[in-house]
């Protein structure tokens, strides 16, 4: 009798490929398994070491502020102090002019040769300062932090 189903015939070589097949695929799913393990492992080592960065710059950035508001307060100090002593030159300036004025006009009646200090000219025009010839050069040393 014969079977309307055809009979396959298998060789040893055709059933030998598909074991050998799985094992194919078995070492390439372990292959990728472990190509993934590494990825995540390598993708968190990238992560820890930018939120290690960013603590990092975050803490520089909280000590430059600081430094920051010192130098400011320095600053502000200094151009206060700066803002006194042009209004005291400015002041004993007027003064000097007005008793060199009161010399003058004494001088001139009563007929006795005064000797009248003349008011150098730095007082008159302070941005003309004797030791002011040369520029003033800052250098990266000037503030320290």
């Amino acid at each position: 009798m014969s079977s309307s189903f055809p009979v396959r015939r298998t060789s040893s070589s055709e059933g030998d490929s598909q074991p050998m097949i799985d094992v194919r695929k078995r070492k390439r799913m372990l292959s990728n398994r472990e190509s993934a393990r590494r990825s995540r492992i390598k993708k968190q080592q990238q992560l820890d070491d930018l939120i290690n960065q960013e603590a990092q710059l975050k803490s520089q950035n909280s000590q430059i502020a600081v430094q920051i508001n010192l130098v400011t307060e320095q600053y502000n100090k200094v151009e206060s102090e700066n803002a006194v002593l042009g209004a005291q030159l400015r002041e004993l300036t007027e003064r000097l002019q007005s008793v060199n004025s009161v010399l003058h006009f004494i001088e001139e009646f009563s007929g006795m040769a005064m000797d009248i200090p003349e008011i150098p000219d730095p007082l008159l025009k302070p941005w003309k300062l004797p030791g002011m010839v040369q520029p003033v050069i800052a250098n990266s040393n000037v503030v320290r932090f």
